[in-house]
């Protein structure tokens, strides 16, 4: 027996009015939730035409050959950093002409695991064992308008297609639920001697990497409570006078880490030479969602969790393209750096209660976020329905020399203009050396700080 996909109607009226307007075919992404039971599909976003192929696309005799796998990927990409946690591309569909409805499944093949590989690349989580590892092609004929849906498990490179159901059914994501939460963080990633002379931007992924252990261990309060993590997420909801339950759509979400490690970590205090620092610190608004079929504790932690690990590494990599974009030049020995991150910006999906999300500049108006929506999810918003998750000023960059650094001064320098909400990535290179001292301290019990306010 298949996989059962629960669809959202509007993802197939969405896919029955795309014109291949003389292309031999058009691929895209499908959005959504895995769970145990089903998947469900709750959006559709036709990957938009490279334009210095548009002439060779409009030749009908063309081969799906000509699929542009790389392109494919980078808009799987750029859309990944638009799903709040619990959402996921699960998948790509095809809308091919009649002559080529037999020659499709092994394009469609590549580009679900160039896809999955590409994606995975950039992730500081996993998934996890129990986890689906199957995803979805969807082939539609533009003629005959027949669908095909098969699944790969794509941690199976040998992975054969399975059949699987394709079933719509409105208003899918009307009432499922949200959890929201507010990360303060204040990563200090020291750069060794030999690591210096690393990328910057592979030198914070490495940090990141670590501090990503931290949140996976840390403690998750759902409003104000621990639950576990078998439970049921909407155990204890009040019942009506009809016997519905009366189902509050958001949650709140506080993260607790540990301070101190128990007896079962012990290491040894470790001395590292540095030659340099990087520094995130501020504040994060995360944004999860689940389905509204008996949710798990686990699954909305997990969603959490993941959000908050997505935000963050994706914020640093969109201001490294954006440096680089701009040709920031580096800066000299003993020098400081001050960028601000990007915000996040939501906008609501029609129809629904999720929401989408997208990074902001402080320069960057509210008509070219609205357009990179429009260009990456291929569906209309308006200006007003952007909503800003975190206040931020202007763009700000600053440096400063400085010839010492310690552990205990990361934070001595600051940004002139005031920085709320938002999060300052503070960059130290080459200003001495710096012993950073990972030390291990036994303790009876665990001592636990918040994250959130």
């Amino acid at each position: 027996m298949g996989r059962t996909y629960i669809v959202e109607e509007t993802v197939g009226q969405y896919l029955s009015n795309i014109n291949l307007q003389g292309k031999a075919f058009v691929s895209g992404l499908l959005i959504g939730q895995c769970s145990s039971q089903k998947d469900y599909v709750i959006l559709a976003t036709r990957t938009p035409p490279k334009e210095e192929l548009n002439e060779n696309l409009k030749h009908p005799k063309a081969k799906l050959d000509n699929l542009d796998e790389e392109w494919a990927t980078e808009h799987a990409n750029q859309v990944s950093r638009m799903l709040p946690g619990g959402l996921l591309v699960l998948g790509v569909f095809i809308i091919t002409t009649l002559e080529l409805a037999n020659d499709f499944q092994n394009a469609l093949r590549r580009l679900i695991f160039a896809v999955e590989k590409s994606m995975n690349r950039k992730r500081l989580w996993n998934f996890t064992e129990e986890e689906v590892s199957e995803r979805v092609t969807l082939h539609i004929c533009s003629s005959t308008k027949k669908i095909l849906c098969r699944t790969y498990d794509v941690h199976d490179p040998k992975s054969s297609a399975k059949p699987a159901d394709w079933k719509y059914q409105n208003g899918l994501s009307t009432s499922w639920l949200s959890l929201e939460c507010t990360v303060h963080i204040n990563i200090h990633i020291p750069l060794s001697t030999t690591s210096v002379s690393y990328t910057l931007e592979k030198n914070t992924k490495n940090g990141l990497t670590r501090w990503a252990k931290q949140i996976e261990n840390s403690v998750y309060l759902i409003n104000g409570q621990v639950k576990g993590e078998d439970c049921d997420l909407l155990e204890g909801q009040k019942k009506s006078s009809r016997g519905n339950t009366q189902t509050s759509h958001c949650f709140d979400v506080r993260v607790l880490t540990q301070l101190l490690l128990n007896s079962d970590h012990r290491s040894t205090a470790t001395v590292q030479i540095c030659s340099g620092s990087v520094n995130l610190k501020g504040a994060v608004k995360c944004r999860a969602y689940v389905h509204s079929h008996k949710p798990k504790v686990k699954d909305a932690v997990q969603a959490m969790k993941r959000d908050i690990l997505n935000t963050v590494a994706d914020r640093c990599e969109i201001l490294f393209e954006d440096l680089l974009l701009n040709e920031i030049p580096e800066k000299k020995d003993s020098e400081k750096e001050f960028h601000i991150l990007p915000h996040r910006v939501f906008v609501p999906i029609p129809g629904s209660t999720v929401m989408l999300c997208d990074y902001k500049f402080g320069d960057e108006s509210a008509e070219e976020i609205r357009d990179h929506f429009i260009e990456m999810l291929d569906h209309m918003i308006q200006i007003e329905d952007l909503e800003i998750a975190e206040e931020i000023n202007t763009a700000y960059m600053s440096s400063s020399m400085n010839s010492q650094a310690s552990l205990d001064n990361t934070d001595d320098e600051q940004p002139k203009q005031p920085v709320k909400t938002t999060v300052v990535l503070k960059i130290q290179q080459n200003i001495g050396v710096i012993a950073a001292f990972a030390v291990t301290v036994l303790a009876v019990g665990i001592s636990f700080h918040y994250f959130s306010d």
